[in-house]
């Protein structure tokens, strides 16, 4: 079946987003800045404003929790373009290069409040066919669901398709619905990967 439609994730595909840009600017202390990572704000935590949760609700749960942290946590809402350092410009090429050939597509998992920054900052991301944000739809990778919402709001066929994402459990969860997916890793072995479904020449 010929691949017709290239559906991108965004984190660490093309956008280089990562909490230790910001908190290594504020922790002297490396060790406490790591323990407020993995404890504190923390992936769990950020996975519910990918899910929908507003990050006004999601701060006062924290900081309520750990007042001595207060200030901290609430950076990470009010500082949050600071975490969002870059495009990943080997990924951007490719993505132009397939754009001219393919129908392409973005499946994210990203709050709905903060996704406005990225739009904003890189305007690559005006290129898409169309975007699906997990925060606006309340449905978050790896659940099917949000696969078959893609699938079914733009009339796409999952044989035609390939997912391109650095999480192996949201890779797999595409290829339970029939697309064809592959784990990210870095720019030129995803344009291997392309030239050999004869993607890219």
């Amino acid at each position: 079946m010929e691949i017709k439609n290239i559906i991108f994730d965004f984190g660490d595909v093309l956008l280089d987003w990562n909490p230790r840009y910001l908190y290594e600017k504020h922790f002297v202390d490396k060790n406490e800045m790591n323990y407020f990572l993995k404890n504190i704000c923390n992936d769990d935590w950020n996975r519910e404003q990918d899910r929908g949760r507003s990050f006004a609700e999601a701060v006062q749960i924290l900081q309520k929790q750990f007042p001595e942290y207060r200030e901290q946590i609430a950076m990470f809402d009010d500082c949050w373009d600071t975490m969002l350092r870059s495009d990943i410009p080997g990924t951007v090429e490719i993505l132009s290069q397939v754009s001219k050939t393919h129908n392409i597509f973005g499946l994210t998992n990203w709050s709905a409040e903060k996704i406005k920054v990225a739009y904003e900052k890189y305007g690559f991301l005006k290129q898409f066919d169309g975007i699906i944000v997990s925060g606006e739809e309340k449905l978050i990778k790896p659940d099917h669901r949000i696969y078959e919402l893609l699938l079914q709001r733009f009339g796409i066929k999952a044989e035609e398709s390939l997912f391109i994402d650095d999480n192996p459990a949201n890779v797999e969860a595409a290829k339970k619905v029939g697309i064809y997916a592959i784990q990210f890793l870095d720019p030129q072995s995803l344009k291997e990967v392309l030239k050999s479904f004869n993607i890219l020449p």
